[in-house]
């Protein structure tokens, strides 16, 4: 059996490789959660391009899983760097959790308070929106202040953001799926939210699945699954996953 080479910058470690594989001639570039670290995201970016300056391919795939907003300090540069990637580079860009939280209060500022608890404050202040002095002000004024400042560029931004994408053997997606689903019946609160149905389950799906959501301290790898969410707003790490043939790295 062909083995699967899992390295990281602190270890590597051989295990039996699984029997997925993406195209011929294809690098898959993965992902996690950013939230809100455009520090470590531009410094993964470096990483992605001098990696491929050292091992040119014909086909480079970069994908983003998605949260990309909130809890950490800088929701909008983010969003700039990914802009401009998606553009440069053709990058596909997920939507996570906390975009669609986001764009539902660009629509309706009612359900501020459930963006506030996952870390709208720290989103809204990167786009220089603030409390001011008067407290804090209704969901309709902050509404009214955000869309103000939320520039255009970053709206069409958030229309290119796709659901799910499959590349070989893989399936991306932000948080997992509804096992023994079929893709195209997969409902978005699960590709969005789902959890324990997803992360316990032995099934083995139709495509492998590499998403976020669920924070973890290193990449969990699994039979059927792998998560790269390595809460790089708190721990400062921000995890790539290599895809290319059978084989499995981190960058």
């Amino acid at each position: 059996m062909v083995a699967m080479r899992i390295m990281s910058r602190r270890s590597a470690a051989e295990i039996p490789a699984l029997p997925h594989s993406t195209p011929a001639d294809t690098r898959i570039y993965a992902i996690g959660d950013i939230h809100g670290r455009a520090d470590l995201l531009s410094e993964t970016m470096e990483r992605i391009d001098a990696d491929l300056w050292r091992r040119p391919i014909p086909q480079a795939v970069e994908i983003y899983l998605g949260d990309y907003v909130d809890r950490g300090p800088d929701s909008k540069m983010v969003i700039e760097l990914l802009a401009t990637r998606l553009v440069r580079n053709n990058a596909v860009c997920l939507r996570g959790n906390h975009e669609y939280l986001m764009e539902h209060f660009l629509r309706d500022p009612s359900i501020l308070s459930s963006w506030l608890q996952l870390g709208a404050m720290q989103t809204l202040a990167s786009y220089d929106v603030s409390l001011g002095n008067e407290g804090r002000p209704s969901a309709h004024a902050l509404h009214q202040r955000f869309c103000q400042a939320f520039p255009r560029t970053h709206a069409l931004f958030l229309k290119c953001l796709k659901p799910w994408i499959c590349c070989g053997d893989y399936l991306f997606v932000h948080a997992g799926i509804r096992p023994s689903i079929p893709l195209d019946q997969q409902r978005m609160d699960d590709l969005l939210w789902i959890r324990d149905e997803f992360l316990e389950s032995p099934h083995r799906h139709t495509k492998f699945v590499v998403h976020g959501h669920t924070p973890v301290a290193h990449p969990d790898l699994r039979h059927n699954r792998l998560n790269i969410d390595t809460a790089a707003w708190r721990s400062g790490i921000l995890t790539c996953a290599i895809f290319e043939e059978t084989s499995i790295q981190f960058l």
